[in-house]
């Protein structure tokens, strides 16, 4: 059951919270918020040390803090500050939350590039309307950066604190 949690609840979020930054521009709350209580939940379960898992919160609030000068500033918005730090209390204060912020920060780059030459291109005339694509074509809708966060989440997970546990069991280590 434990195992079936780790599996499952943070690769949704990270699928919904991209889902939703691309059709509506934000990422709920309750996304960091499932993302954060689950943690909260199953980390000392897995049998994570009050130091460690006091290391994880640490990473969190760092990056809560960075991200929230980035959003004062009009750098980054709140929902995308928020889903940051929420994912890097799964990654810990670790070479995993370096990867997970430079794989993110990498495809946000090529995420931004991408939807700006898109939005120069004649075909974002014809697709301007389409459900999916319609913020991608908006030039004062921003970019969906929740988008890069969830896919570099995705591809980090795997070598998370938790999911390396939760594969060690299921390999009967």
């Amino acid at each position: 059951m434990l195992e079936a949690l780790i599996f499952v609840v943070f690769p949704f979020c990270m699928v919904f919270a991209a889902v939703s930054d691309l059709l509506s521009m934000t990422i709920a709350n309750r996304v960091a918020v499932i993302l954060v209580v689950t943690f909260a939940v199953v980390a000392p379960l897995t049998g994570m040390d009050w130091a460690t898992f006091g290391m994880h919160f640490a990473a969190g609030a760092a990056v809560l803090a960075v991200t929230f000068a980035l959003f004062a500033l009009g750098g980054m918005g709140g929902g995308d500050a928020k889903l940051l730090a929420a994912t890097a209390l799964y990654m810990g204060m670790d070479i995993q939350l370096v990867q997970y912020l430079v794989v993110s920060a990498f495809l946000g780059g090529l995420l931004t590039i991408a939807i700006l030459v898109f939005r120069k291109s004649p075909l974002s005339v014809f697709v301007g309307h389409n459900l999916f694509l319609r913020n991608l074509t908006d030039a004062k809708a921003g970019i969906p950066y929740g988008i890069a966060l969830g896919v570099g989440g995705l591809i980090t997970y795997p070598q998370s604190p938790l999911m390396l546990w939760a594969l060690g069991r299921l390999s009967g280590n």
